[in-house]
């Protein structure tokens, strides 16, 4: 099944399940979303579960900011990460806040699924990876998904948590196949809980979303060279499990962390930072860290590329740090 079909199988089983269950977003109905992810939702179950909204991020995260609050459980849809931007304060300021400033007594069960990355020549409006801005809010919890296992039963644990959620997608992913639980199962996958998707001994990479992917091309290029990588799906943002981690880098001895967005500030500035305290006597070298280039994304698709932080870049900078570690030639 592909990525796309898991997010949908999963909506599909949780509209079913829990009639406080609504989907909220632009061109969702009729249209069948601009991914098609909600493609025969709206046939299904018509405009009262399916809700299109009109071109306005603030007004229709409120709006569903405002029915959470009230015991319904919306999932919005925003169509790409970067037209979040409009609603930062209705998903910062309010989402994130109602359970702490009510004492607990009000909750925000809604979860906001959208896409990012780049890659498509979509420019520098549209080719951003800004998980790290909500992953740094308290009150919000923050999942990546890399593959279609994990995109149906985080999305499905999503649905059912009682705080606001971000769900980042990667538009790469949309077409990924991998296997998903059978159906008839109600399986869902844990917030707060890395998964290491391949055991190593010589380095630790650990990245999300579409980089695992890449993470886990490289370490097939390097078995070749008989250095044996372990790469880390963080999965969950906020939470972030960082015991898996820790375990793997003093284990390997070397750590390297990517990600798509900006290393500046960056999810892997936090876990380098926190590597660095935990691991210091075992690291044999510092935590290396890659992202993409600090510039607003090219159109033009050699720059794109040079951009982005794919394998070759990701590539480089482990052999760098196994060649300080004598493990390679630089």
């Amino acid at each position: 099944m592909t990525y796309r079909e898991a997010l949908r199988r999963a909506l599909d089983e949780e509209l079913a399940r829990d009639p406080n269950v609504f989907l909220m977003g632009e061109e969702i109905g009729r249209f069948e979303g601009s991914y098609k992810v909600t493609a025969g939702l709206w046939a299904k179950y018509g405009g009262k579960r399916v809700r299109e909204t009109p071109i306005s991020e603030e007004g229709f995260v409120g709006a569903g900011v405002g029915a959470a609050m009230i015991g319904l459980r919306p999932v919005v849809e925003i169509m790409t990460i970067n037209f979040i931007v409009p609603a930062m304060d209705m998903v910062v300021n309010h989402a994130a806040k109602v359970r702490s400033m009510f004492g607990g007594k009000v909750g925000v069960p809604m979860v906001i699924r959208t896409p990012g990355g780049a890659g498509a020549q979509l420019t520098a409006q549209h080719s951003q990876s800004l998980e790290a801005w909500f992953a740094h809010v308290p009150g919000l919890k923050v999942v990546a998904p890399s593959n279609p296992w994990d995109a149906y039963g985080m999305l499905k644990t999503a649905i059912r948590d009682d705080d606001p959620v971000l769900f980042v997608e990667n538009l790469v992913l949309y077409n990924l196949t991998g296997e998903v639980p059978e159906e008839g199962t109600d399986i869902t996958v844990p917030f707060g809980l890395a998964n290491v998707v391949r055991e190593g001994t010589d380095l630790t990479i650990i990245a999300h979303s579409y980089t695992v992917r890449r993470a886990l091309n490289i370490a097939d290029r390097f078995l070749q060279d008989g250095i044996s990588v372990e790469v880390i799906d963080l999965r969950s943002l906020r939470p972030l499990d960082i015991d898996t981690c820790i375990a793997s880098v003093k284990k390997t001895t070397r750590a390297l962390v990517a990600e798509e967005g900006w290393a500046t500030f960056g999810i892997g500035a936090e876990i380098a930072a926190r590597l660095h305290r935990a691991c210091f006597d075992e690291l044999d070298a510092p935590v290396e860290r890659v992202g993409g280039a600090e510039a607003p994304m090219p159109y033009a698709k050699n720059l794109e590329l040079a951009a982005l932080a794919q394998e070759d870049k990701i590539g480089a900078a482990a052999r760098r740090l196994l060649a300080d570690c004598g493990l390679v030639d630089a």
